[in-house]
């Protein structure tokens, strides 16, 4: 099996764990802490023959993943989602904040007061055969030449080939007081041929099911498509009237599309003389509604610089680590780049392992000199 990005990540560390015989308990959460003496011991576990009490020598760490799934801390902590329920979140569906609240329960505390308490991503609903649906993250097709964003009042209100994090706050304000926080992405018929969009694959694959599922709306003008999306037609016309004008010599002076080596990564190369900007003249047109996602949270545990649990007054919680999402984001709620959750989330695990066994930078340089 060929592995890449993500998943080669985890299958080398699983080969890592297979080579060493380390078991690996699948649909085994955690009841609850052990704690003695004012320090974490082990854990209680619920397996296939019931609970069972794991005894450390050392101390546990918390990765469980952040509380993407939670509804109640996304209540809590994304003002777009005053229910909780107003978000979709493509990440694994036991992502439910499981290892923040036992880090809590034994003293630890969430950080509170991020400008972004998640990596934020648009994402579409797509239909599934049993009547529920998945959301699909858009990370590249927004870059791509000929295609726009609109709310609800047919009105761009970004650069389409931004950050994803950037795009849904940017969304998120343009919607003001709605309390649908939604936009509609924006092609003709060349368009969505040449790349796809969203979950919709390029020519040659068939637009007839993501038509016949709602996923994908289609107008043979812009006016049809407006109205069937619940778009304001009149402001809809006119918003792509001003960028066709624009976009056929290549200029997006609106929101400046293809200004940043980020842009044009993300467009193509092809097209000039901006590879993120074409216009949307060739009917018929096509819209994919995109809705607030996430790739992580950010607000976990507060930790201290060997990833050890911290409780509401600084102090070490003996035995207790966290790591990777159920661990507070070290830039604070920002978002400088991709791979911001994983990067920290390897780098505090490996420190959390070596503190975990006793290894300190002097003893590895000392083991590390050569003999006298």
């Amino acid at each position: 099996m060929r592995l890449t990005n993500g998943n080669a990540l985890i299958g080398r560390l699983a080969k890592s764990a297979f080579d060493r015989n380390v078991p690996i308990w699948t649909s085994a959460p955690v009841n609850d802490l052990i704690v003695e003496d004012g320090a974490v011991k082990g854990a209680l576990v619920q397996t296939e023959d019931g609970v069972t009490e794991v005894r450390t020598r050392r101390g546990v760490v918390l990765a469980a993943g952040g509380f993407p799934q939670d509804v109640l801390r996304r209540k809590e902590l994304f003002p777009h989602a005053p229910t909780g329920q107003e978000h979709w979140s493509p990440a694994p569906p036991g992502n439910t904040g499981d290892g923040i609240r036992l880090g809590e329960r034994v003293g630890g505390r969430a950080i509170e007061g991020l400008p972004n308490a998640a990596a934020w991503v648009p994402v579409s609903l797509v239909p599934r055969r049993d009547g529920t649906s998945g959301p699909f993250p858009h990370f590249i097709d927004r870059g791509k030449p000929g295609v726009i964003a609109v709310t609800k009042s047919g009105k761009r209100f970004t650069n389409e080939s931004n950050s994803y994090h950037d795009f849904v706050q940017a969304m998120i304000g343009a919607c003001g007081d709605d309390p649908e926080k939604a936009a509609w992405l924006i092609v003709d018929h060349p368009t969505i041929r040449r790349y796809g969009l969203g979950f919709v694959k390029p020519f040659p694959v068939p637009l007839t099911p993501y038509l016949q599922n709602g996923y994908l709306l289609k107008g043979r003008t812009l006016r049809e498509l407006a109205q069937r999306a619940g778009i304001d037609p009149a402001a809809f016309e006119q918003t792509v009237e001003t960028f066709n004008r624009d976009a056929r010599k290549g200029e997006d002076p609106q929101f400046k599309r293809g200004s940043t080596a980020y842009n044009r990564y993300l467009g193509d190369p092809d097209q000039k003389p901006n590879p993120c900007v074409g216009p949307i003249e060739r009917g018929p047109f096509y819209a994919v509604k995109v809705v607030p996602g996430d790739l992580g949270t950010f607000a976990g545990l507060r930790t201290d610089p060997n990833a050890q649990v911290i409780d509401e007054s600084g102090r070490i919680i003996p035995g207790l680590y966290a790591a990777g999402n159920d661990m507070a984001s070290i830039m604070g709620g920002n978002y400088p780049g991709g791979g911001i959750t994983l990067g920290p989330a390897m780098t505090f695990g490996y420190i959390a392992g070596r503190h975990l066994a006793g290894v300190t930078e002097e003893s590895t340089s000392a083991t590390s000199r050569p003999a006298a």
